[in-house]
Order: C-alpha cells, then structure tokens, then sequence
C-alpha cells in the first residue's frame, strides 16, 4: 500500500531540504521505515479494540488512530496526547521532536505544531532557498562526472582496442596498461549503471523486489573503484621496480600485478559486504552511516594512494641523481628525461588529491565532490592520452599500418629505368630492406613507459 499523495509531497518536500549531503536516505528506505511502523501501529490498535470488545461497555473517547504518519493510542475526552516525531523524519533530519493531538468530544483535533516544524525540517523557510541551490549544484554535478565519463569510456575503448590490436606492442608494460585502462572502463560502466539504478523513478512499488539486486549494483560498483585504485598501485609499483631492480622475472611480476590488480580488491570488497549485511544491512548500501564497516573499503583505498605519492617521490629523487651523474650520457639522458616527464603527467592523477580531502569537514564536500567527480571522471582520459594517443610506439605503429594500407590500396605505378641505374641501386635497395620494420622490434621492451 502506498502513501496518499499529500505524504508523497511531504516526503518529497522533506527529502528536497534535507541538510546533509550524501547522507540522505533513498526513497524505498524511507517507505520501508514508514511501513514497519503502519504495520507495529495496527498491530497494537487491534490488540486494543479486542481488549474493548471483552468489556462490556467500552469506554467513551478517541479510539486509537494510524494517520499515514504517526501512531496515535486511545485517550479520554480533554486529554493532550504527547508523541515524538515520525521516525522517517528522524532519518531525514537527525533530529528529534513532539507533535501534539487533543481529544475531544468530537474526535481527534488537527496535529499541532505541524510535523515539519516540530521535527526540524520547516520547507517553507530561508534555507530552503540554500538546499534548492545546493540540489542544481549536485545535478550540474552529476551532468559533468557523465560526461566526463562518456568521453573517457570512449577513448579508452579506443586505446584498449589499438594496445590489443598491434602484436608489436605486446609487452608486460603495455599489458599493465591494458589492465589499467579495463579498470578505468569498469569504473565508468559501474558509475552508468550505479545512478541508473539509484536514479531510477523510484515510486515505491518496486523497493522491494529490487532491493537485492541494488545491494549487487553497489557491491559490484566499489569492487570497480578499488580495482582502479589498485591498478593505478600497479602503475605505480612497476615504475618504481624498473628503476631499482635491473633484472627481475617479467612473467612473474606481470602475474603478480594482475593478483594486487584484481585480486585484492575482490578480497575487501567481500569483507565489506559481509560486515556490512550483519553490521548495517540498511537500504541499498549506498548511504555509509557506519564509519567502522566504511572504514573496510575507505583505509585500503587511502592507503593505496598514500603509497603512491611516496613512490612518487622516490622515483623524482631517483630520476633527479641519475640525471645529475656523469654516466648518464646520449640515448640514456633522453630515456630517463622521458621517464620524468610520464612520471609527473601520472603520478598527479593517481588520485593524490583524494588525501587532501579524506579527512576534510563537511563544510568543504561540495569541493571534494567537485575534484572526485568532476574532474576525476576525465582521468581515465587523459590516461588513455598519455599511456597510448601520445605514445611514440603506438604512433609509430600505426603510422606504419597506414602506409601499408596505403601501398596495398593504392599500389605506385611502375616506372621504367635504366639497365645502369637498377644495377646501381639494386644493391642500395638489397642492404636497405632491414630498415625501420627490424630495427623497430623490441622497442616495447626497450621502453620503460
């Protein structure tokens, strides 16, 4: 049974002004609360009306009343019935209150003061102005991580696509890549799918039936986000063991890398969903009121980023000796001068920012939420730029792909020439064929990013 619609308004109203931002419980929580207590509320009204109907005359005054919000007991003519706040209030507000009815000769009065001013929320006041400001901020919000996350999807699809196509360019760190770049498309897919289904029209009539599904959804979402936070780990780890180690076993650490990369990830994800269904089994699992069972994803996460930036700040110290030595001459300066400079355009957006803001005040969420997601939803862009479009490998690759094309399309014409010319180049051609097809291979592996 549904809410008459003067308590959807209400709801709708209430959950428009409602002060904490991502703290505000869905719709289908709200009406689930609301229908316990409609159901506790009948329950007692009907154990009260058996107990009248054993007496023999019953006695005279206001019988027990459910008014689709409050519960309100029998009371005797001139009496003030005292009882606090509706508990879905409660969950919209944090705050607590009374709401009053007298029980007349006639009947029940109107409830007094009226239950939104009584319980915190007035939809009428100044700051209702300041929530409906806030309220456009989050839906410019939510426009901008979209797009952000279309165009990211798109490229990296793109990149995905040409690392995958090109034999030449397989190697344990382009495989890195590729892992990097499927992470970056679960996050966006899980993103598309998480507000299709938190978004949805939420009328109430299929809370129910879509609950286990949503606590799928939100399960599936946060694996994705601590994937990609462990595979930007990865970047970050192989980085700095090419510098260190001079030879290690490629297969090994490619094995590793995709065990932090996937596997970790999976490990903490569990362990948050089961906390989470015998700690706080509320809702779809979207809202984090319990900071101990959020603390299961949310440390790992922060402590993946943390040890980023050192690792960032030990591969600048090692990249600035090595520059500084006299035994870094020729070809070795340019590798490690381009090193430097993938490094820098990398490591920044490993999400360094996150820690500025992990333990920031509420006052400053609208900022956080604006780097997270505005400008967070563009990384897996400017990854795929950088890690493939602006690669020298990729680009020589597929330059060379397009000349073949283009040979094989559009084959040259011949031209006739002299017998003493062709004798004359014949050789130059024979000792030039092993060009820029043979001197490009192992470039993959010669290349640390």
């Amino acid at each position: 049974m549904l809410p008459p619609p003067s308590l959807w308004l209400l709801l709708l109203l209430f959950a428009r002004a409602a002060h904490t931002v991502g703290a505000l419980p869905r719709l289908c929580d709200v009406l689930g609360v609301l229908r316990e207590e409609r159901d506790q509320c009948l329950q007692e009204l009907s154990k009260e009306r058996t107990g009248d109907l054993s007496m023999e005359q019953p006695a005279p005054g206001c019988e027990g009343l459910w008014d689709n919000m409050s519960c309100w007991p029998s009371s005797a003519p001139g009496q003030t019935v005292e009882i606090e706040c509706p508990r879905f209030l409660w969950m919209l507000t944090g705050r607590n209150g009374s709401v009053f009815r007298n029980c007349t000769q006639a009947g029940w009065s109107e409830t007094f003061p009226r239950p939104d001013l009584a319980c915190g929320i007035n939809v009428n006041d100044s700051s209702n102005e300041a929530n409906e400001k806030r309220h456009k901020y989050l839906l410019k919000l939510k426009v901008m991580y979209t797009v952000g996350y279309s165009f990211s999807l798109v490229m990296l699809l793109v990149a995905l696509s040409i690392l995958c196509a090109f034999r030449r360019l397989h190697c344990t760190r382009n495989y890195i890549h590729m892992h990097l770049f499927v992470s970056f498309i679960l996050r966006a897919v899980s993103n598309f799918i998480k507000d299709a289904v938190l978004f949805s029209s939420d009328d109430g009539i299929h809370c129910d039936t879509h609950r286990v599904g949503c606590k799928l959804v939100m399960v599936f979402f946060q694996y994705c986000i601590m994937a990609n936070y462990a595979w930007l780990l990865v970047e970050g780890l192989y980085l700095h063991t090419l510098l260190i180690i001079s030879f290690f076993s490629e297969r090994k650490c490619l094995q590793g890398c995709v065990a932090l990369g996937w596997g970790s990830p999976a490990i903490f994800v569990a362990s948050w969903a089961i906390t989470r269904h015998f700690m706080e089994d509320a809702g779809c699992w979207d809202i984090n009121a319990n900071a101990s069972v959020w603390w299961v994803i949310r440390g790992p996460v922060i402590l993946s980023i943390l040890i980023n930036f050192i690792l960032f700040i030990n591969i600048l110290r090692i990249l600035m000796r090595k520059l500084r030595t006299q035994e870094t001459r020729g070809n070795e300066v340019k590798h490690y001068k381009r090193l430097a400079k993938s490094t820098l355009l990398l490591i920044p957006l490993f999400g360094v920012h996150y820690i500025v803001f992990a333990f920031s005040p509420d006052d400053a969420m609208e900022i956080q939420l604006f780097f997270e997601l505005a400008l967070g939803s563009f990384q897996g862009l400017v990854v795929a730029v950088l890690y493939c479009f602006l690669n020298g490998e990729v680009q020589l690759e597929i330059q060379k792909k397009w000349r073949q094309w283009h040979l094989h399309e559009f084959p040259p014409r011949p031209v006739a020439l002299s017998s003493s010319f062709s004798n004359g180049t014949s050789s130059l051609t024979h000792g030039t064929t092993v060009g820029p097809l043979e001197l490009s291979r192992g470039t993959c592996r010669a290349s640390v990013i």
